[in-house]
């Protein structure tokens, strides 16, 4: 069906910028909105932030907007982070879904998650 590829993920001192990507394949054309959710020990899953490929539109959860951003290329999206707080540790999982239901905490296809450590 999709497949999700995450990468970028790793350790970044408190205030610094990483970026995330996310590949994806097979098939591809079932996607019409990609983003990101992110789980951290302990706690639950939470939603990050969407892309809509039909106009561009974005949104983001309140913990992300103003610091992250997120974009999307052909079979690609995005996630630039900045000001990196350390309650921003947690894994990092792409999501595609044929809709766009990623902001309602459900998608179709997920990656396998890249770890993102913010400390000092």
């Amino acid at each position: 069906q999709v497949q999700l590829v995450e990468s970028g993920g790793g350790l970044v001192q408190p205030g610094g910028s990483l970026r995330l990507s996310c590949k994806a394949s097979g098939r591809t054309f079932e996607i019409h909105t990609m983003g990101w959710f992110r789980q951290a020990p302990g706690k639950e899953r939470e939603f990050v932030a969407a892309f809509t490929s039909t106009d561009g539109s974005t949104y983001y959860a309140d913990s992300a907007n103003g610091r992250f951003t997120i974009s999307g290329a052909k079979d690609m999206v995005y996630l630039q982070m900045n000001s990196l707080k350390p309650e921003d540790t947690a894994v990092y999982y792409c999501a595609a879904d044929p809709y766009s239901r990623l902001q309602r905490g459900y998608a179709r296809y997920w990656g396998q998650g890249t770890q993102v450590t913010v400390s000092s």
